[in-house]
């Protein structure tokens, strides 16, 4: 990556525009990772809090506390 943007430096034509798009592409690397991290830890939750809810669902349901019978 280094290499690259020392060689882009080095030619002048289109070199500011190929820096713009790699750093834009950087961002947006960036940005998608960001927000697949936010995303997974609130689907983690989510689905924490579903699986507690039905946990307490079937414990308390009465047709086990009678023995099935």
């Amino acid at each position: 990556m280094l290499n690259f943007l020392k060689k882009t430096l080095k030619d002048t034509k289109g070199a500011m525009d190929k820096i713009l798009v790699t750093l834009l592409l950087v961002i947006i690397a960036v940005g998608l990772v960001v927000g697949l991290g936010t995303w997974m830890t609130n689907e983690i939750n989510v689905v924490k809090n579903q699986a507690n809810e039905r946990i307490g669902e079937v414990l308390n349901d009465p047709g086990l506390s009678s023995g099935g019978e």
